[in-house]
Parts: C-alpha cells; sequence; structure tokens
C-alpha cells in the first residue's frame, strides 16, 4: 500500500514547528526519523493530515553532560549513542540498549525522541529511561516543562505530550556513587521486536543494594517499571535467593500478551530470567 495525501512541512526553527502544530493539532505527525511512523502510514494504519518533518532542527542533535545530568537531544540518532564515549564510559545500560535496536541500518535514521514519543511498550528506550528515572522535556507555545518519565507513558502508544507540544530532550541523571547498570533483551532474530527485555539500575552501599530501578520491554500494554521486583532487593544482600525472588516477582507483575513470539507463560517466565540476567550484569560491572 501506499500513503494518502497530507500536507508537508520542513521547518527551520523548533519555533516554527511549534507554530505548525499549534495550527494543525489533532491532525498533524511530527516526523523525525521517521522509522516507526513511515511504515504505519504506508499500511494506513497512520493517517495524518499534515507531516511536520524536523530533521532540519539539526540543534536537537546533541550527547553531553550538564550539572547532574546527561542531556540527549530529541533528534539525536540512535547510532550517535553507540559511539559517544560519554555514553560508552558512564551510562552502560544506555550503551547496552544503543547496541541492540533493530539494526544499523534503522540506528542510522532513527532518533531517541522519536523512539519514546512512539511510547511503543515494544521499544527499547521507555525500559531504559524508567530504570534511570529520567525527565523528558517538551516545548510548546507555553514554554518549556520537564515531565518525570514515571509519568510520561499513559496508555498504549499514549504519552503526556500536548497536541502542540515538541519533545526536544532527555535528561538522565548522572548515576550515583556505587550505582551500576544493565539492559538485556532476548529476540527472536536482529531487528526484531523483544521477546522480552529488562533494564536494571542498582545503587550499592557495601554489599547491599541501597536503591533499584528496573524497567520491562514489550510485556505490558504500557511501558512499565517492575516496581515489586525492585522492592524485592532494596535493603537486601543480592544473594541467589534474592535475586531469583526478584525475578519471580517481575514475572508476576509484568502483563504480556500472547503472540507468535510465545505465550503468555513464556514471556513471563523470560522475564524471569532477564531480570535475573540484568542485576547480575550491574553486579559484575560494581565489582569489575
Amino acid at each position: 500500500m501506499i500513503p494518502g495525501e497530507f500536507n508537508y512541512f520542513a521547518p527551520a526553527t523548533l519555533q516554527e514547528a511549534i507554530s505548525l502544530l499549534t495550527e494543525y493539532r489533532s491532525g498533524a505527525k511530527i516526523l523525525a526519523g521517521g522509522q516507526s511512523l513511515i511504515p504505519a502510514m504506508r499500511f494506513r494504519l497512520a493517517v495524518p493530515e499534515t507531516l511536520i518533518d524536523i530533521n532540519n532542527l539539526t540543534e536537537l542533535q546533541y550527547i553531553r553532560e550538564e550539572a547532574g545530568y546527561l542531556a540527549i537531544g530529541a533528534m539525536t540518532r540512535e547510532s550517535a549513542l553507540e559511539e559517544s564515549p560519554i555514553v560508552q564510559q558512564h551510562y552502560h545500560l544506555l550503551a547496552d540498549a544503543a547496541r541492540v535496536i533493530a539494526d544499523p541500518i534503522v540506528r542510522n535514521m532513527a532518533t531517541v525522541g522519536g523512539n519514546l514519543a512512539h511510547s511503543d511498550p515494544a521499544n527499547d528506550h521507555p525500559a531504559v529511561m524508567l530504570a534511570y528515572n529520567a525527565q523528558i522535556v517538551t516545548v510548546g507555545p507555553n514554554g518549556t516543562r520537564a515531565i518525570s518519565i514515571d509519568n510520561f507513558f499513559v496508555d498504549l502508544f499514549q504519552n503526556a505530550l500536548a497536541e502542540d507540544e515538541i519533545l526536544t530532550e532527555i535528561r538522565i541523571p548522572k548515576p550515583a556513587a556505587n550505582t551500576s547498570g544493565a539492559y538485556v533483551k532476548m529476540e527472536r532474530k536482529v531487528s526484531d521486536y523483544a521477546i522480552s527485555a529488562v533494564g536494571a539500575q542498582l545503587t550499592f552501599n557495601g554489599n547491599t543494594c541501597t536503591a533499584a530501578r528496573i524497567g520491562l520491554t514489550n510485556v505490558s500494554s504500557v511501558p512499565m517499571r517492575a516496581k515489586n521486583a525492585e522492592q524485592t532487593i532494596i535493603g537486601k544482600t543480592l544473594t541467589d535467593d534474592v535475586i531469583e525472588a526478584a525475578g519471580q516477582a517481575a514475572a508476576a507483575e509484568c502483563d504480556p500478551s500472547p503472540d507468535l513470539r510465545g505465550s503468555i507463560d513464556y514471556k513471563r517466565d523470560i522475564t524471569r530470567v532477564l531480570t535475573k540476567r540484568a542485576i547480575r550484569a550491574a553486579i559484575a560491572r560494581m565489582k569489575a
């Protein structure tokens, strides 16, 4: 199939893009990397009246450390995360995910902001940002606001962005001392959606886990944290039994749907296993 007819704009400035969104509102879609939107348009699963192409907004392409956080511009390509020394050296959970998002061709075009704005629970970044306790920065006609990642995803493919707002930046808190993370994923083949994936960010005081955030990929209708699994390990030494309990908690609280990738029971058990692997990988990095 081919897309339906649509108006096309390629604004040169962020303010121009916001003005177009304000004018066309629900009939408009932002085009960033296009790796989700264009296929949906081809099959007429998405039929926007207006496309606002923001690829000219090169000022939204950056990865830099600011006071207390890593700032990622919304138009930063996924491939840039793989190549960033800052990410590779200090943000291991993000680096893990960057290597397994789709395939190299897709990563050359896909954007970090687009991945999150699409709000697909099968995408990798939602779980990663939930594990990091990130903030989403948006700009609209009423100015700039920051949205906690815990409040960003509201339903299947739906988020807290207003119709006239553009996601401009992602902020990941700098890891505290004695903090480590990992992202592990199981997929049928390269570029397929995950059967399940788990991102874990843990903080330790000696052998005791003092803080934990665990994000899950593609095992619920909305990107989710495994809060019960987090509580299973916080305040404890992470023995084999404690880690197993965390895996079982994550399996119990996720809500996968059956499909060609597996049954509900299979996906729950994969989530149990991957939760344990992510925790162990984070521990190993702490000891390295």
